[in-house]
């Protein structure tokens, strides 16, 4: 793609995703990739600007990640952030030292002079510290421009050569001016233009694709997810009818979720693709029952799923291409060179043996779940689409404790319609992810002066940026006063309703 670029060099920050994406908020393109780049290939790719991220090792240690102080010379602006900031001043003949006092959260700082930095950011302001290190003398030629109580180089910079360092983190939202200055060093120093979108984004990946694929048959397989959803409208604006999209009921969707998949993907859809639907439910029940053991269920639901999808992508015959509807966040959490491994992605839980295919295409590869849903908006899908809650791939196998049975879809289907609706009345969609489960537990109740004894529904609520942690949303509770008060009187089957106030950890964000 014909665009400026930022290089964001991950010495292993746990923040270099969230660098990335602020840089992107300002319009301008940006990749993380391992320290271990080489010099050359960076050249190669010619960056406006590189950032240096933070991390958790000493730059004095002779293990920790490095680089050649060759990079200082090229004539591209480095911003050093964190562990970034004191491997540019290790590498520059300063001193970095095990500090007196370490500084962890909320710090103020004065702002000593000006800078393209900090241009427009208040003189006093709040920022995000974590470091145990810290830079006891800048190298020749660099000048202090920001300090707090206890850390005499909360920025510095040499302006002639273009470096520039913070001790603090400014991607963070608890960098109250984090942002800005973010965009001062991408704009004012870098001078990108910032006229990165996902309109070009998405007239680029078209005319990309077009040229790959040329006469080819494309194979995708459609779940009716944010990601698989804008990848095959994607495909079908650059290909049409050379695309097939196969979409597995399993009977595990959120209620009418098969039916609006097939609405706008289907025959009387708004797209010119091959649309084929599986209804397959009472295929994934039979091999359910009696299962009972969480993991199984998972393991039974992604081999069927594949099973289902086999035999109907040998009726379509040779394929060339497949699409996987693979983001950035998969391929960075999959390990970045000597980075940590958070979990390895696999988008396409097993591929057909028989489907020979020339290669595949994952289209979004480079986009964060934000620019996915923003590109799916340029692309016209309807909104409730593209801001759809989470879903768990066994879909609500995994929101349903004990065996899965139709009815108990049923309930759980219709209990988790009332919740989302509720908060949709209430106007407090932003809480983060919320959904229904409906627990193994039946209790005794009375409903009319007769006697029950029913299931109970749980109601979750969490709000995460990142799903490794999250916290329960708060609710009013009027609303789920509301909720429950539906659930129970338009819910056959369900007799009491809880709500799970359990973070993450120890528990986790699904039931199972």
């Amino acid at each position: 793609m014909d665009k400026e670029l930022i290089i964001v060099l991950d010495f292993g920050g746990q923040y270099n995703q969230l660098i990335a994406r602020r840089v992107r908020e300002c319009n301008v393109y940006a990749e993380v990739h391992p320290y271990t780049l080489s010099l050359d290939k960076i050249k190669e790719m010619n960056p406006k600007g590189i950032i240096f991220t933070g991390g958790p090792n000493s730059v004095y240690e002779s293990s920790s990640p490095s680089y050649e102080e060759a990079i200082f010379n090229i004539g591209v602006p480095i911003l050093g952030i964190c562990y970034g900031s004191q491997l540019m001043a290790y590498k520059l003949g300063g001193e970095v030292k095990t500090a007196p006092v370490s500084e962890y959260g909320h710090t103020d700082i004065t702002i000593d002079s000006d800078s393209k930095i900090f241009d427009g950011v208040s003189r006093e302001t709040s920022v995000w510290m974590s470091h145990t290190d810290y830079i006891a003398n800048v190298p020749e030629g660099f000048k202090i421009t920001a300090h707090s109580s206890v850390c005499p180089v909360a920025a510095m910079e040499c302006a002639e050569r273009k470096l520039y360092a913070t001790q603090f983190h400014p991607e963070v939202m608890h960098t109250a001016e984090g942002q800005k200055m973010l965009k001062n060093f991408v704009i004012n120093v870098c001078g990108c233009k910032g006229d990165w979108t996902m309109e070009s984004f998405v007239e680029t990946k078209v005319r990309e694709i077009r040229e790959q694929v040329g006469t080819g048959k494309v194979l995708c397989a459609l779940s009716g997810g944010v990601d698989s959803s804008v990848a095959a409208v994607l495909l079908s604006k650059a290909v049409g009818k050379q695309l097939t999209c196969v979409f597995v009921d399993h009977g595990l969707l959120r209620k009418n979720e098969g039916d609006e998949v097939e609405a706008v993907f289907g025959p009387n859809g708004s797209y010119d693709l091959n649309f084929i639907r599986v209804n397959a439910q009472e295929r994934f029940y039979e091999k359910l029952k009696g299962v009972e053991e969480p993991e199984r269920k998972r393991k039974i639901i992604g081999e069927e799923f594949i099973r289902v999808f086999e035999e109907e992508a040998k009726k379509i015959g040779k394929v060339d291409f497949f699409v996987q509807g693979t983001i950035y966040p998969d391929v960075i959490e999959s390990g970045l060179g000597k980075s940590a491994v958070i979990k390895s992605h696999h988008n396409v839980g097993g591929l057909p043996d028989h489907v020979d295919f020339k290669e595949i295409i994952e289209p979004l590869r480079l986009l964060f779940k934000d620019e996915v849903r923003r590109a799916g908006l340029e692309l016209g899908i309807p909104e409730y689409l593209v801001f759809r809650q989470p879903f768990p791939g066994p879909g609500l196998g995994v929101r349903i404790v004990g065996e899965v049975t139709a009815d108990k879809v049923r309930i759980v289907q219709d209990a988790d319609y009332i919740f989302r609706e509720e908060i949709k009345n209430a106007g407090i969609e932003g809480l983060g992810q919320y959904f229904a489960a409906l627990t193994n537990m039946r209790s005794v109740g009375v409903m009319g002066d007769f006697r029950t004894y029913d299931y109970a529904v749980c109601l979750r609520s969490v709000n995460t940026s990142d799903f490794m942690t999250a916290e329960c949303s708060e609710i009013p509770f009027s609303v789920l006063q509301k909720v429950m008060n539906r659930i129970i009187n338009e819910v056959k089957g369900v007799n009491r309703v809880l709500f799970d106030l359990t973070s993450k950890p120890p528990g986790t964000i699904e039931l199972e």
